[in-house]
């Protein structure tokens, strides 16, 4: 009724009971959604491989693993994610991925030492338990780039009037993509030539420039360039290196002025000398180089205007010519004054002398024709022309009939001016003997012709010989040898090859190359001839590397030679020594007599020299033990007894002759193999004058008593028998005894009382021969012990009984039917035995227990057995039952 005549309400009330439904059914986690998101930070290194961990999220944000619905660890963007981490869905843990993480690729603007930074959002779910974490994964650099510069070849150039300590940047600068140590730390240069050295400045940015100091005077006339390698280092270890080829181009500088050759020159010139006749060349060097080496040649302003239109001198060449025609009439000499102008020097001066001699006829005219190549009166010709090659024709005309002309050749050098034999006045200009570039590459001729009046006409010439490729390269040394240490760091400069090509440009240009037979690990540069090694070297894997280095030119066919390089490895004490076994073992029986050899132990050192020496020393136990320095012989300075100590374990030490020596130890066990010398002891019963009460109604078959021995000795030494050998009252046979256990039990029944007697032997299975024991086994037998000093009596008195076995000083018991032979000792020598056997015992105990203190820390738990007898509880109650049996008795 309510709810039809409210019908809003009544809808209202359920929307409320709706919200209050949700509310209950809808778990409180839900609404905590939206907390504050959580950041974790891992670290770890770039170029880790797959399957490393990086750390357990679930872990480090403490959750509990036991709620369900379990935990569940999502990435939202897996394609970024993925690349570089693995994460475990259900445990949170991450993991790298198959990609390797590299710095330098993740964070290529990382230069600023900033972090490099791989953030990841995970989301924990499911809903109830949603958790955004936010984890930063810093990426630590590793040192796995090398520095390098930007081009392969730097050039620099330096004016060969730098100040010594004059600073030049060397702007190429290795670049390195790690951080810190890990990037460029310093430079240095494999070969300065002591004209050079190395700075490095750091900019405010951390930069480093290296600067190239000049330390000594340079002179590019003496050297034009210096041809190095610059390496960068970075700060890891092991550091990493980075190279270029350094050239240093030395510029000229106009320090030189030109020099003439001849400062004083005489020309003869007959007055109907034609126009254009050579009178001379005139020869100025200037060592400079370029514009700085121009050398240009004028005349003097001594020299009249008439004169130089005369006499042409040509300002490049320095050639004089005859410009025009001479007139005897007015001058019969000449004085040329001529400089050679350099930029910014002083004129050199040279005097040319023409004499002019008057002719009254025409005098004789040379008239040259060349076969080989010419231009402005130079003759070219190469070196590989062979003898009495021609050069050209000399006709002489203007003579009469019955002129006779005369005409010989001046100058120096492998040439002749020979008469043409099938023409008159023709002379040939030819070689006499093969040339060569490389003495000389010119030559100065004069052809001169003289008639029957003393006139001399003069043709200078001058012939060029052309180079060509008959040179092959010369090495300074056919044979290089080379010593370096091992292991040395990687691309350590060996040596600097230097081989020399007489031939000219290209053909005397050299490179170096590694033959064939060359190792890869050693590189040769090209033009340097800088030979390095770029892995280290171990002389233990190989001491001497012998290989081919060829020098070749660059002339058309190429020519070489060869040089052998042999490269020593030096010895470093880098090796221990090393035994030949792990540890060692060594058997020796005791009792082994002082001094005698136990063992040998071999040990070897890798190493060479006074490296490879090794001395061998005892660690411990150098009072009981000696060793042999050198053949390693291990000896004991005193017999050895097992049964004080069963085992000696010795540290040898083994030192090379290295500095500082190298060392290993080995431990040594000796172990001392038992001989039958000490005989059992009995320990019950403790005296021959003890007894025992038997009733006499004792039930045959019962067990009586049992003789208890022990032997200090091990294995079948130590194998104790027990026999009855003599028998004193009572039935013959009444008592028997277990041969292995010493039990001894009644046989039959007791009709006789009084006393019993039984000489037991105790032995064991030693060899070459068994050790022995013997103990009287007294048994009265009545039903009380009414009278002691009777049976004291009894015990002491001297009686025969019968054997049962063999003598018992035989020693080798046998199994058989029980016989009877007389006992020959006294009781008394019986019990003096006893006592004896006593002390012994007792000093044996004694020395057992200081050796042991002694050794305490060094023994180990022996394998064989000392001493038969058990120490448990049950056995401990059975002797002290058979003593309390005695005592009451």
């Amino acid at each position: 009724m309510f709810n039809s005549r409210h019908p809003s309400l009544s809808k209202r009330g359920r929307i409320w009971g709706l919200c209050i439904l949700l509310l209950y059914t809808t778990p409180l986690s839900c609404f905590a959604n939206f907390s504050q998101a959580k950041e974790l930070i891992y670290k770890i290194k770039e170029g880790l491989p797959r399957g490393t961990f990086i750390g357990a999220i679930g872990v480090d944000l403490n959750l509990d693993f036991t709620v369900e619905p379990p935990f569940l660890f999502n990435l939202p963007k897996k394609k970024v994610s993925e690349q570089y981490v693995n994460l475990n869905n259900t445990t949170g843990e991450l993991y790298t991925s198959a990609t390797e993480i590299d710095r330098e690729t993740l964070c290529p603007d990382n230069s600023d030492g900033r972090g490099c930074v791989l953030s990841l959002d995970v989301f924990v779910l499911p809903q109830q338990y949603f958790q955004l974490v936010k984890v930063k994964i810093f990426i630590e650099d590793v040192n796995d780039n090398r520095p390098k510069f930007p081009v392969d070849e730097i050039c620099m150039s330096i004016p060969e009037n730098a100040p010594v300590n004059a600073r030049y940047a060397v702007e190429q600068s290795a670049v390195d993509p790690d951080m810190g140590l890990h990037g460029v730390q310093t430079y240095w240069l494999v070969n300065d030539f002591s004209m050079f050295t190395l700075d490095v400045e750091e900019n405010e940015g951390g930069e480093l420039t290296p600067f190239l100091i000049v330390t000594e005077t340079l002179d590019r006339e003496t050297q034009a360039e210096y041809i190095t390698d610059i390496i960068a280092e970075d700060g890891g270890i092991p550091p990493l290196l980075g190279a270029a080829t350094l050239k240093i181009v030395i510029t000229d500088v106009n320090d030189n002025c030109p020099q003439f050759t001849e400062s004083q020159i005489n020309v003869t010139l007959h007055g109907n000398t034609t126009k254009g006749a050579h009178l001379a060349r005139l020869h100025a060097f200037d060592p400079d180089l370029g514009a700085n080496a121009q050398i240009s040649y004028a005349y003097s302003e001594r020299v009249p205007r008439d004169t130089r239109s005369l006499f042409h001198l040509d300002r490049i060449t320095g050639l004089i010519k005859l410009a025009g025609k001479i007139d005897t009439g007015t001058a019969t000499f000449y004085k040329l004054t001529v400089l050679a102008n350099g930029p910014g020097c002083i004129p050199a001066v040279a005097i040319v002398t023409v004499h002019i001699i008057k002719v009254v006829t025409g005098p004789p005219a040379v008239i040259p024709r060349y076969i080989a190549p010419e231009k402005d009166g130079v003759v070219t010709i190469k070196e590989s022309e062979p003898a009495f090659s021609p050069i050209a024709f000399f006709t002489v005309k203007n003579i009469d009939i019955n002129q006779r002309v005369d005409c010989h050749l001046e100058g120096s050098g492998p040439f002749r001016l020979v008469p043409y034999q099938l023409f008159k006045n023709e002379f040939l200009l030819e070689t006499t003997e093969a040339l060569d570039y490389e003495k000389t590459q010119e030559y100065e001729l004069i052809v001169v012709a003289k008639n029957t009046k003393g006139l001399v006409i003069k043709t200078f010439l001058k012939v060029q010989i052309l180079d060509e490729n008959d040179n092959a390269p010369v090495f300074q040394q056919s044979l290089v040898e080379i010593s370096v240490e091992e292991n040395n760091p990687p691309n350590t400069f060996l040596t600097q090859l230097q081989a020399s090509d007489q031939d000219s440009e290209g053909r005397g240009e050299v490179i170096y190359l590694l033959g064939g037979d060359a190792p890869g690990i050693f590189v040769v540069d090209r033009v340097t001839g800088v030979l390095t090694v770029a892995t280290s070297l171990d002389r233990e894997e190989k001491e001497t590397y012998r290989f081919i280095v060829r020098a070749v030119d660059q002339g058309t066919p190429r020519r070489e030679s060869i040089a052998t390089v042999v490269v020593t490895v030096q010895d470093r004490n880098d090796n221990s020594p090393r035994f030949i076994n792990k540890d060692f073992t060594f058997f020796v029986p005791e009792n082994f007599p002082g001094y005698g050899e136990i063992g040998v132990l071999s040990v070897t050192d890798a190493d060479a020299g006074e490296n490879g020496w090794v001395a061998l020393s005892i660690l411990n136990g150098s009072d009981i033990f000696m060793i042999d320095t050198g053949r390693g012989a291990l000896r004991a300075k005193t017999s050895l007894d097992r049964e004080q100590q069963g085992t000696y374990q010795l540290w040898i030490e083994a030192a090379d002759g290295g500095e500082p020596a190298l060392t290993s130890v080995t431990m040594v066990t000796v172990l001392l193999l038992d001989v039958n010398d000490n005989p059992p002891i009995v320990l019950f019963p403790q005296s021959n004058q003890s007894y025992l009460l038997v009733l006499p109604n004792t039930v045959p078959g019962t067990s009586i008593t049992e003789v208890y021995a022990v032997d200090k000795d091990t294995g079948m030494n130590a194998v104790i028998a027990y026999s009855i050998i003599k028998r004193k009252g009572g039935e013959p046979a009444s008592f028997a005894i277990d041969a292995e256990t010493g039990n001894i039990t009644l046989k039959r029944e007791l009709s006789n009382r009084g006393l019993y007697s039984l000489l037991v032997k105790v032995s064991d299975h030693g060899q070459p021969e068994p050790l022995y024991a013997t103990v009287m086994v007294n048994f009265f037998v009545n039903e009380t012990v009414s009278n002691e000093s009777y049976i004291q009596s009894l015990l002491t008195r001297e009686a025969d009984i019968e054997v049962e076995e063999r003598p018992w000083y035989i020693g080798q018991m046998t199994e058989g039917p029980e016989r009877y032979e007389l006992f020959p000792c006294q009781p008394v020598l019986i019990t003096l035995s006893v006592t004896c056997l006593g002390l012994f015992f007792l000093v044996v105990m004694l020395t057992s227990y200081i050796c042991c203190k002694r050794f305490k820390k060094n023994r180990k738990k022996r394998s064989e057995v000392e001493i038969p007898l058990k120490i448990k509880n049950d056995s401990m109650q059975v002797v002290n039952r058979k003593l309390r049996q005695i005592s009451k008795i």
